[in-house]
Parts: C-alpha cells; sequence; structure tokens
C-alpha cells in the first residue's frame, strides 16, 4: 500500500455518497498517493460533478485529476485508463447483479477481478475500517513458489491496511476434509491436516507477528469458510487472491474471489501473482 503512488477511482454519478471515493480518500491520506477520478459513461456529460469533487478534494490537500471515458465495455475502459496513468490500485464500488443476470452474463466487476493487472478493492460497506478487523484469506495447501510469494502478498497487504486503520489482522485458511484413502497419512486425519497447514504458517507468523489466536485453519471449502469468518470476525476488510481463470473451466467452476465476492459483507481487496500481473499488463499493452 505505501508503495502504490496512483490510485484509480470509479465515480458512480448516481452514487450521492462514494464508498469507493470514501476508501481513496483513507488511503491517499495515510500514503499521500495522486487520485485520479474516472466516470466510465458514453451518453452523459459528468465534468460538473468531477470539478466539484476535484475542487473539495484539493482543498482537502488531495493530488487529483479527472477524467470522463468510455471504450466497449466497462472492464475495458478502466484498464485503459489504469494503464495510460499509471495507476497501482483501483477502487471501485460493488454493484451485486441479478442471479438471473449472472447466469447469463459475466459480471463486470468479475470481468475487472479477471483482467486488470493491478490490485482491485471493491468497496461494498460503509463500514469504517478503523479499530476493526482485517481478513487475509490464503490457500497454504498449495506450495509452489508462485502461490507462496501470493501468500505473503496478501498478508503484507493485509498487515499494512491493518496498520494505517489501527486495525486487527485475521489469517484463515481452508484445509480439505480428510480422505481415508489418501496415499499421504497425514490427510487421513483431521488433526494432522491441520497441524500441517498450521506448520506452514510458521514463517509468515513470525514475519508478519500473527499470534495462533489471530491464525484460523479451518475445515471446509473456501467459498463457505471465508465468508463464515468474516461475518464472524465483522470484517471491514477481506482480502483473497485470484488466479483469475477464463474460460470454460472459469465459467463453470467460478473463482473463489468471484464467489466470495458477493457473499462478503465487508469490503474486498483482491489480488493476483505477480506473474499472471505481468501477464496481464502485457495483454492490455498490446491490446
Amino acid at each position: 500500500m505505501q508503495a502504490i503512488r496512483s490510485i484509480l477511482v470509479i465515480i458512480e454519478p448516481e452514487q450521492a455518497d462514494s464508498l469507493a471515493l470514501r476508501r481513496a480518500r483513507l488511503i491517499a491520506g495515510v500514503t499521500g498517493a495522486h487520485l485520479h477520478l474516472l466516470v466510465c459513461d458514453r451518453r452523459h456529460e459528468h465534468s460538473a460533478l468531477l470539478s466539484q469533487l476535484k475542487a473539495g478534494l484539493r482543498e482537502d490537500g488531495y493530488s487529483v485529476t479527472t477524467e470522463q471515458a468510455w471504450n466497449d465495455s466497462l472492464h475495458e475502459t478502466i484498464i485503459d485508463v489504469q494503464q495510460a496513468e499509471g495507476c497501482g490500485l483501483v477502487i471501485k464500488q460493488h454493484m451485486p447483479d441479478s442471479p438471473l443476470k449472472k447466469a447469463l452474463l459475466t459480471p463486470a466487476d468479475w470481468k475487472l477481478l479477471r483482467y486488470c493487472p493491478t490490485p482491485v478493492l471493491l468497496a461494498k460497506t460503509s463500514t469504517p475500517w478503523s479499530g476493526g478487523v482485517i481478513l487475509a484469506a490464503i490457500d497454504v495447501g498449495n506450495t509452489d513458489s508462485e502461490h507462496r510469494a501470493l501468500h505473503d502478498s496478501i498478508i503484507d497487504h493485509g498487515f499494512e491496511i491493518a496498520s494505517l486503520a489501527k486495525a486487527q489482522l485475521h489469517v484463515i485458511s481452508a484445509h480439505p476434509s480428510p480422505m481415508l484413502a489418501a496415499a499421504d497419512p497425514t490427510f487421513q486425519l483431521r488433526e494432522t491436516i491441520a497441524a500441517r497447514y498450521r506448520e506452514q504458517c510458521k514463517a509468515f507468523q513470525a514475519q508478519f507477528d500473527v499470534d495462533d489466536a489471530h491464525l484460523h485453519i479451518e475445515e471446509g471449502p473456501a467459498d463457505v469458510l471465508i465468508p463464515f469468518a468474516a461475518h464472524k470476525w465483522q470484517a471491514a476488510v477481506t482480502i483473497i487472491g485470484t488466479v483469475a481463470r477464463t474460460g470454460i473451466s472459469g465459467a463453470l467452476i467460478g473463482n473463489t474471489a468471484e464467489v466470495v465476492l458477493d457473499a462478503v459483507e465487508s469490503d474486498v481487496l483482491v489480488l493476483k501473482p505477480q506473474t499472471l500481473m505481468d501477464h496481464l499488463e502485457e495483454l492490455a499493452i498490446n491490446s
């Protein structure tokens, strides 16, 4: 978070009190990041609104620029502007689609999560971050170097947000149910599975000072456990990673990040592995 020099804030003209702008002000107030406000609309003129927002922010000491743009679709417009402005974070208010619409069309926010080459913060509630709980969800069952780097990034962002908001950081990881037929005896007993997962967490626990009381290793599917944990601890922000699957496999299975997005009662920060962000950035540049 501290390394982010510019934030792209998506402004919804019909939202009188922008949750996205509220979160952007909080982060920029601590990091000193520049704010670039974007209205995605090809039909109506919003220069008066943008001028008003810019004047108010500058009066409060923020560095801010504004823009109205449209290019084929919402997520493509956002990514085009993010690339042009060099923004290291995109903040947008999440507007959930109806189940019927989601069954027929891929929601715009899902596409943004899949294709945006930077972290995306989707603001969902007006719950204050200050003094609250930040929930970082990781999958320690995947131990390859890309997943380990993603885990570190998730916890690092959680630690930074907890620090700037004077909040508590909780970390959760789901583990599979015991399998009697498993070749590895470790996966035949619930206690040994949990113990193995906890052992894999010791390095980041020491690095980020996460004690056992704030580390939760639970049995079950991640897309069920994460919303349950976010509700249980009344999390203000839930941080998750995504491998951004696309195509038929993504459509049929669904990314955990996308499934969790509408289920949690908190803001959601979605991160990707660095190699995937580099690939998406290359695609965005060449598109």
